[in-house]
């Protein structure tokens, strides 16, 4: 039987939010991800400085269980379980603004800021006392312990400012302003590698910590003037008054039945790490550093490809907020395609050409040949799972975009977080630090899969076969490109050339193959510049 597709619109045409053009959407995402991939670089550079600095040993396994804080307080602050909670809450006032009374904006702010504050505040305090018990509890019998308890006490400040970065960036985008959000890790990046050439000969890895805290000042100062003038501008509604629905405000959309399952899913997904890092604390030396680097790297794919999300979250949340369920269901499965054909092109690039890859980036000073080898085959397993870390991140954004509480996310993520668990129990003994990626692979592919089949009988009701049939085929795609960049990397042993070889060869093939198998997305990127070229014969 042959598949219909849904009516699905293009990225380029999807219908923009209210008072807002299509064109601006456009200029919204290029913005978000130039920086984006600025703050990307940046982190490898900032990877690299550190591999160079201070290769793979105890000291870095050391840092990397303090760098558990600042990855747990990014997910569950900045990039999930905050922005999950404030976007939709946001867009819920904006459409409500203009209405006879109070400002709902500026009322959701005096309702939430002060008490989120005073949290973080408590929570920072929390963990700088507790830090100890904090690494005996992340990795039991690590050799320096007492440096790993130094290093957290510094990182962990930035429960604090990660916390005010996240309500700054999801209050900005919740009004449709992109450029500060995406500029903050650039500026903390910037941060840590500043104080790493400065004072890593003196304080050595502590002086990465100290970054860390210096790098989650700037990711607030970098968005203050842009919050400080969309908070005195008061816009006219986003929707006619009819449209609006009934509710007790959007500091209503606050409620702890909202909040709890968004902290349980942030939480699940991040744990993810931490399983990994107690598994490998008793494999040797440097393993922890191995991991850190592999997925840094791997993870590069799903970081472009989920930028687009991170534009489109606010439309979809504020076109369920105004009940035009339709056009947010267009626009989840048209993300859902494009940001997998994003991250499984990268995927065939990460797979074909890993040792190329990390001997360009990390292959010098205190960094070996063999801590080359070691993360590379790390990296490429950890590959094997980015198709399923790229679906979870787009379906929870749409999951969480109708402000309402859903446990079904957060049940999902554990299900892929005890499926981690344990196979990486089985498999460590047999195939050490490969076997830890194997297991986030299948755990969070896991996941995305019962996100799918649970987007079908939601509010939007995604048609989860017309998508699973798409990706899919991207899948058949990414396979082609993958051995295409293999063979292209193997003719030469330079590992520029090499890399640049078999990044050309997968992109040829994956085009090819893509635009053959018909994946609808795919095909609509290219039917602008089929069109020039036909009208240029």
């Amino acid at each position: 039987m042959t598949e219909t597709a849904p009516p699905l619109l293009p990225v380029p045409a999807a219908p923009p939010e209210p008072g807002a053009s299509g064109r601006l959407l456009a200029r919204a995402a290029l913005l978000t991800a130039v920086l984006t991939l600025a703050g990307a670089l940046l982190g490898l550079l900032r990877d690299q400085a550190f591999a160079h600095v201070f290769g793979a040993d105890t000291d870095t396994d050391a840092f990397l269980i303090a760098w558990t804080v600042p990855e747990v307080a990014a997910t569950l602050l900045i990039e999930d379980g905050l922005a999950f909670v404030l976007v939709p809450a946001f867009s819920l006032a904006l459409v409500k603004r203009g209405a006879p009374g109070p400002d709902p904006v500026r009322a959701l702010v005096a309702a939430t800021l002060p008490r989120l504050t005073l949290a973080l505040t408590a929570g920072a305090a929390v963990l700088i006392a507790a830090a100890p018990a904090v690494v005996a509890v992340l990795a039991p019998g690590l050799p320096r312990a007492d440096l790993a308890v130094d290093c957290t006490r510094l990182t962990a400040t930035c429960v604090f400012t990660f916390g005010l970065a996240g309500y700054c960036s999801a209050a900005l985008r919740g009004h449709g302003r992109f450029l500060a959000p995406a500029s903050i890790y650039v500026a903390y990046n910037v941060g840590i590698i500043a104080l790493l050439l400065l004072l890593g000969g003196a304080w050595g890895v502590r002086a990465a910590a100290a970054g860390v805290a210096c790098g989650g000042v700037l990711m607030v100062l970098v968005q203050l003037p842009a919050l400080w003038r969309s908070w005195r501008r008061r816009e006219r509604p986003a929707v006619p008054a009819a449209r609006r629905e009934p509710g007790d405000g959007a500091a209503g959309a606050l409620r702890l039945a909202l909040v709890a399952p968004i902290v349980v899913f942030a939480l699940s997904r991040q744990t993810q790490v931490l399983i990994e890092r107690f598994l490998a604390a008793p494999l040797p030396a440097g393993a922890i550093s191995h991991l850190n680097y592999a997925q840094k790297v791997a993870q590069m794919p799903m970081v472009l490809s989920l930028m687009l999300c991170t534009v489109t979250f606010p439309v979809i949340a504020r076109a369920l907020a105004a009940g035009d369920t339709e056009r947010a269901r267009r626009r989840v499965e048209s993300d859902l395609i494009v940001a997998g054909t994003i991250v499984l092109l990268g995927a065939s690039v990460v797979v074909a050409c890993a040792p190329q890859i990390i001997q360009l980036l990390f292959q010098r000073g205190a960094f070996a040949g063999h801590d080359t080898a070691a993360t590379a085959a790390v990296m490429r397993v950890y590959a094997l799972g980015l198709l399923g870390q790229t679906l979870v991140g787009v379906l929870a954004r749409s999951y969480f975009s109708e402000a309402r509480p859903l446990w079904f996310p957060a049940c999902a993520m554990l299900a892929g977080l005890a499926t981690t668990a344990v196979t990486g129990a089985f498999a460590v003994p047999a195939w050490g630090a490969p076997g830890i990626a194997g297991a986030n692979a299948l755990g969070i592919t896991l996941t995305a899969l019962l996100l799918l089949w649970g987007s079908g009988r939601r509010r939007t009701a995604l048609s989860v076969r017309w998508v699973g049939g798409q990706l899919a085929r991207l899948v058949v795609a990414a396979c082609g490109a993958t051995a295409a960049a293999w063979w292209g990397a193997a003719a030469s042993s330079s590992p520029v050339l090499a890399t640049a070889v078999g990044a050309f060869a997968a992109a040829v093939t994956f085009t090819i193959v893509a635009r053959l198998l018909r994946v609808r997305e795919f095909c609509l990127l290219f039917r602008p510049v089929t069109r020039k070229l036909w009208h240029a014969r």
